[in-house]
């Protein structure tokens, strides 16, 4: 029998120590012959990102010297990091951002030279005997310079050959050579919010010819362009409010119109949510009410039909010949790298984020919610109970709650398996992932409901959805918490200052004065905040009224904040000045920084430490004995 415990203080096998020792972060994915490509960031090794292959009938290995860490600093965020030809690759080495060429079993050698540029997206320009990627220059004053540039595999500086936006991404090859199409869009747009698909002919001296522009603008997001093995070019395209799959045919044509998300926010490079099988075949991922499916596409029927696989999540799709690959994880299953069979439908799973050794007693499953919130909207998320085989709670104690809020703002919460969420859950926690408004996977409108009212819509959503929790007395309404990371954070702070809902809060990299985000941030999100609050500094009133640093005041709940102290995008400062106010306020408050970690915590000692103290944490304030023997946080005011 079960043995009777305290929510929060039940003992689970799902450590921090296990989560940061047995898993990795999986990236980009790529095909080349029958062997696939994949990245993983491993916490063991200092966050470093390590490209492996995984060969017919063998196991996956390691492909490159223990020196190197295939990783861009593109739009900071990066992806996109890796080419792979004939058994070559070309890679971006984190370290000093350039890129590399490593000749089918030979060591490295430098291909760039040039100081102060980074490079992401790579393409092989076959006939030309040159790549076509991304290049951001940082070596001049000001804001750095995108292009689309092309490098001779012999090395040099390179040919410039698109410029003029302020970004660029997916630079795309027709099959024969001739035809190249990529995407560009300008300030204060991001990509998700407006882009434009453009193709050009290539003259013979590789310069571009007459450029065209296929489709979108400011207002119309374009996702993952792609040719046909005929030259037929292909697209996502918002157009009709959802991401939908498209085709040039003179005007674009539509190949399966439907209420449903076939694209992504294109926060880093490399996404792809469809692959040409053939001219006519294409196997795409969509998304429905925040779950994911595998589809085959008819492009001349317009028939889409969904693949019977048991995954919940799909992304990052690749065809081989005779195969196709993509990530894919389910709630009892984490994400993994899954080849696929189209033909006969077996897959074989060639590597997970995690091996699943743990009892799935211990695991609890995402339950989807809709629930009431303001202007008489409703909004989305994934409800998990605790769960654990061993424990159940004192009669008539409701477990206490955490709220996850997502980064991006534009994220979606994730339903695969977990360890982050289990973690929690085994302990005797309720979770709520929020999809508030302003997330993506359902459609341009709901994704739009974040614009000029980040900070309002967000918050309101997550305060409605644990406050409906409460009501439906499936959580302990005097006992919840909120957290997030980034964005995220964001929401976190402006929903313990500005509402009185939760009773604690856990800040990752967290932004707790827009102004100085709006100043002093990396180029790719430099005018993001234009669409989410307003533009600066016409509307200063709006970043300092929607700022809590201003406002802690109206804070009356305890707070832990975490930070990278080389963190780009949301500078240490904003973490530090909001802990000194609140400690200087009176409140119970915490604050961890940690060495050379950036936006996103990477190495296993750091993302260990963050898990043990926001559990001490909620313990003091909570009031409950945890299981684990935990190293004490030193908490201001408690």
């Amino acid at each position: 029998m079960p043995k009777t415990a305290p929510y929060g203080s039940w003992k689970s096998p799902i450590t921090a120590a296990l989560i940061t020792s047995k898993t990795v972060s999986l990236g980009d994915l790529a095909v080349d012959g029958q062997d696939v490509y994949w990245t993983e960031g491993r916490p063991l090794e200092g966050g470093r990102y390590v490209l492996m292959r995984a060969s017919p009938g063998k196991l996956p290995v390691a492909c490159l010297p223990e020196k190197f860490n295939v990783r861009t600093r593109v739009h900071e965020y990066g992806g996109g990091a890796f080419l792979i030809f004939d058994g070559n690759i070309v890679f971006a080495n984190y370290e000093d951002q350039h890129l590399y060429l490593a000749m089918s079993g030979r060591l490295p050698q430098l291909l760039t030279s040039t100081d102060g540029c980074r490079y992401a997206d790579l393409i092989l320009d076959r006939p030309r005997q040159r790549l076509i990627c991304v290049r951001e220059d940082h070596r001049g004053p000001g804001e750095a310079v995108n292009t689309l540039t092309a490098l001779s595999l012999d090395g040099g500086d390179g040919q410039v050959l698109v410029e003029g936006n302020s970004f660029y991404s997916n630079p795309r090859l027709s099959p024969d050579g001739s035809r190249l199409a990529w995407l560009c869009w300008d300030h204060p747009n991001m990509p998700w919010d407006g882009c434009e698909l453009w193709t050009a002919n290539l003259r013979p001296d590789g310069s571009l010819g007459a450029r065209r522009r296929v489709s979108g603008s400011p207002r119309e997001s374009i996702f993952q362009p792609e040719w046909s093995p005929a030259g037929v070019l292909h697209y996502v395209s918002d157009r009709s409010g959802w991401w939908n799959l498209y085709r040039e045919a003179g005007t674009p044509e539509p190949l399966c119109p439907q209420e449903a998300e076939f694209g992504e926010p294109q926060w880093v490079f490399g996404l792809r949510t469809y692959a040409l099988l053939s001219e006519d075949e294409i196997l795409c991922a969509y998304s429905q009410n925040g779950t994911w499916k595998l589809a085959r596409l008819e492009a001349r029927k317009k028939k889409l039909t969904p693949l019977d696989l048991p995954y919940s999540d799909f992304t990052r799709v690749r065809a081989g010949n005779g195969f196709a690959v993509f990530e894919a994880g389910s709630p009892g299953e984490p994400l993994g790298v899954i080849r696929l069979d189209p033909k006969t439908g077996r897959a074989e799973v060639l590597r997970r984020a995690f091996e699943p050794t743990i009892d799935p007693g211990y695991f609890s499953a995402p339950q989807p919610l809709e629930f009431p919130t303001e202007n008489k909207l409703s909004a989305h998320g994934n409800f998990y109970p605790p769960a654990n085989k061993d424990f159940a709670a004192p009669k008539g104690e409701l477990p206490p709650l955490i709220v996850m809020s997502h980064g991006g703002p534009t994220d979606a919460a994730s339903t695969a398996l977990r360890y982050g969420v289990q973690y929690w859950t085994s302990r005797g926690f309720a979770i709520l992932d929020v999809n508030y408004g302003g997330s993506s996977g359902y459609g341009r409108s709901y994704r739009q409901r974040l614009n000029g009212s980040w900070g309002i819509v967000d918050v309101d959503d997550c305060c409605n959805g644990a406050g409906w929790l409460a009501r439906q007395t499936r959580v302990d309404g005097g006992r919840m918490a909120i957290r997030g990371g980034s964005a995220g954070g964001y929401t976190t702070l402006a929903a313990l200052t500005f509402k009185k809902v939760f009773q604690a809060g856990a800040s990752l990299y967290g932004i707790g004065d827009l102004e100085v985000l709006a100043r002093d941030t990396h180029k790719f999100e430099s005018h993001y905040l234009d669409s989410l609050v307003g533009p600066y500094p016409q509307r200063k009133d709006l970043y300092h009224d929607r700022s809590p640093i201003h406002f802690v005041d109206k804070l009356s709940t305890p707070l832990i904040l975490f930070q990278g102290d080389e963190d780009r995008v949301v500078p240490p400062e904003l973490s530090r000045s909001m802990y000194a106010a609140v400690r200087a306020k009176g409140l119970p408050v915490a604050f961890l920084l940690f060495k050379g970690e950036q936006h996103g915590f990477r190495r296993a000692e750091n993302i260990q430490r963050c898990y043990e103290a926001e559990l001490y944490f909620y313990s003091k304030v909570f009031g409950f004995e945890p299981a684990d023997a935990i190293e004490p946080v030193e908490i201001e005011n408690l």
